[in-house]
């Protein structure tokens, strides 16, 4: 699958300029929204803002951003399947290849005594989760990457290559979903504080 559109949104910004420099020089359009936006393009990446896409702007204090069907449609649309193709020609929605996409740091906030509940809730991401679940549900057609490490590899398999194979996405995928997982057992555990015992208890870890 050849990665011709992507979507870049982090919290996590370590090594994105560099990543969506590379990308951009391979020809890739990029989108971005937010603080991805200005941060790329302060540093001279030529970028599409979300809202030049959607039509809407960024609203709620940045909370509704990439909540819209041209940016949804373009990276649930199953390029196996005719049908899909035709309803997103005929909505003008262009396909995205990559999502690019961490999530905000609710388990760093939240590690500080003197955060409030206000400002906790804040760092719940919304978009992120629903972009990289999108993305990692697509994988057949869309690639996905949580975790900045992967930026290298993905780059030197399009190098060397010109696109990313099944087995690559399906990887990324994984990784997407256990991403997501962890962040929404967090806020579980941080909203179920004090309550005992839950009916439901997930467990995460980190292997070392």
């Amino acid at each position: 699958m050849k990665i011709r559109r992507a979507l870049l949104s982090v919290s996590d910004k370590t090594g994105i300029v560099e990543f969506a420099q590379t990308l951009s020089e391979m020809g890739v359009e990029i989108l971005s929204s937010g603080g991805t936006a200005r941060t790329l393009g302060d540093a001279g990446v030529e970028v599409t803002a979300v809202p030049d896409v959607t039509g809407a702007p960024e609203i709620l204090g940045g909370r509704v951003k990439t909540l819209h069907p041209k940016i949804h449609g373009g990276i649930l649309a199953d390029r196996r399947r005719p049908e899909h193709i035709k309803e997103i020609e005929l909505y003008g929605i262009d396909p995205i290849d990559l999502v690019v996409c961490n999530l905000y740091p609710f388990e760093q906030t939240i590690s500080h005594p003197s955060t409030s509940e206000d400002a906790a809730l804040e760092q719940i991401d919304i978009g992120g989760p629903a972009m990289v679940r999108a993305a990692a549900k697509n994988h057949p057609s869309v690639a996905v990457i949580v975790n900045p490490d992967r930026y290298q590899s993905v780059l030197d398999e399009l190098r060397a290559s010109g696109e990313l194979s099944d087995g690559t996405r399906r990887m990324l995928a994984k990784e997407a979903f256990r991403h997501t997982a962890s962040y929404d057992a967090a806020i579980a555990r941080w909203m179920s504080r004090g309550d005992g015992w839950p009916d439901v208890a997930v467990i995460t870890g980190v292997k070392v």
